[in-house]
């Protein structure tokens, strides 16, 4: 006798995944592949945000107009719950509409640079907003009521967001967020002509699957603590953590691409992050100054910093660098001892002069640069041995060899 609630068909996540992937490829021109990865996994995430502690934000960001940015988030828009749209809103406005009764929005801030464009000013409620809901736990205590008749009441911040924009965002929006570099087509690319009203049935079609295949794996989603990449750790494991155990629950070849997607990605993000003026600093002096060098004179330090083309140094403030201003930026930091980054003496033939000791600057390396270009460099390609099941070595090591070489033909002051 056939049952009279037969049970219902499984979903296969990692087919599904792959039509929400190719749904993109169809209206959009991703910069890498790893983009169309992470794009596919951040629109399934949405669907189980109450099952993960942090939501990444995921930004499309271009240097020009015209690169594809507002109709990714359209794209986006058709697959993800409850999707609310704006160019502009208040921070209050946000959190009423995240605590509304009809369940967590995702939100999809269009033209976002100008909100935190430098025309636009600090927006620190709407940017506290955006910090605060990446996490379950973020929100804001507000009075509610009339007059003296108030109470404090706490609304919740917690949902998925996306943006696009022309430029950059703040620092602290950057570190929450899957940044996808988006550039202008070139003339070989081409993409489908999108017209909403032929295409919004068939997203939304995409959309109801996604929801359906979101409530079977709910449980299994809730209880995983997906396997991170090698070193990715902190925030960069808060951000992909969620979309790695969406791709660990859809399965197939999604495991695997999610976290070569993830390694490329975040080496962008390094390749591409305008870092503070004292990390670009600590950073210039161990890859294009000390380079191995135990040791240097301040004045050989600045005449190396002046020299760079491409850096800041000519021009703080309307002056370049001195021993002065090289000394106030390094003092931010501690050496291992914890005490501040200061000049020493030098023992050299011609005299004692001041300097820097690699030693003392060796943890604000650690703890503030991004690893150096040759680990970088080790990463990316990693991605490919990390997609097929490779072993891959501790990049950290590989790139010791490398700077002991480079050493050798370095510049090095006498004991």
């Amino acid at each position: 006798m056939t049952s009279p609630n037969p049970p219902a068909p499984v979903v296969d996540g990692a087919a599904l995944l792959a039509e929400v992937e190719a749904f993109h490829r169809r209206f959009n021109v991703f910069p890498t592949e790893s983009a169309y990865v992470a794009v596919a996994l951040w629109d399934a995430h949405a669907h189980l945000i109450d099952c993960f502690e942090t939501t990444p934000r995921i930004a499309f960001l271009s240097p020009e107009p015209g690169s594809g940015k507002s109709r990714a988030l359209e794209i986006v828009e058709l697959l993800t719950p409850r999707p609310v749209t704006t160019v502009s809103a208040s921070a209050n406005a946000l959190y009423r509409l995240v605590d509304a009764a009809e369940g967590l929005p995702t939100v999809l801030f269009d033209e976002v640079d100008t909100i935190f464009g430098p025309k636009a000013g600090a927006d620190e409620a709407l940017r506290g907003f955006l910090n605060a809901g990446y996490r379950r736990s973020g929100g804001a205590l507000r009075c509610v009521g009339d007059g003296s008749n108030q109470t404090a009441q706490v609304f919740g911040s917690y949902c998925a967001v996306a943006m696009a924009g022309l430029g950059s965002l703040p620092d602290t929006v950057l570190t929450r967020s899957v940044i996808i570099r988006m550039r202008k087509r070139a003339p070989n690319e081409n993409v489908e002509s999108y017209r909403q009203r032929t295409h919004e049935s068939q997203g939304h079609a995409l959309r109801e699957r996604l929801a359906e295949w979101a409530e079977a794996v709910r449980e299994r989603v809730s209880n995983a603590w997906p396997e991170m990449p090698e070193g990715v750790t902190d925030r960069p494991a808060d951000v992909w953590e969620p979309l790695l155990a969406v791709a660990d629950a859809a399965g197939g070849d999604w495991p695997s691409r999610a976290r070569a997607a993830c390694l490329d990605l975040i080496n962008t993000a390094w390749d591409n992050e305008e870092a503070s003026l004292g990390v670009r600093l600590l950073t210039d002096l161990r890859d294009k100054v000390l380079c191995g060098a135990d040791r240097m004179p301040t004045a050989a330090i600045i005449e190396c910093l002046l020299r760079m083309d491409d850096g800041p140094w000519g021009d703080l403030d309307d002056r370049p660098i001195n021993s002065r201003s090289l000394a106030r930026l390094l003092g931010q930091y501690v050496t291992p001892g914890n005490k501040p980054i200061r000049p020493r003496g030098i023992r050299t033939p011609s005299g004692f002069p001041k300097g820097y000791y690699a030693e003392d600057l060796t943890d604000a390396w650690r703890r503030y640069c991004p690893p150096p270009p040759e680990v970088r460099h080790i990463r990316h390609a990693a991605t490919s041995q990390v997609s097929t099941g490779e072993s891959v070595a501790d990049p950290l090591d590989a790139s010791a060899t490398a700077s002991q070489e480079s050493a050798t033909s370095t510049f090095h002051i006498a004991n």
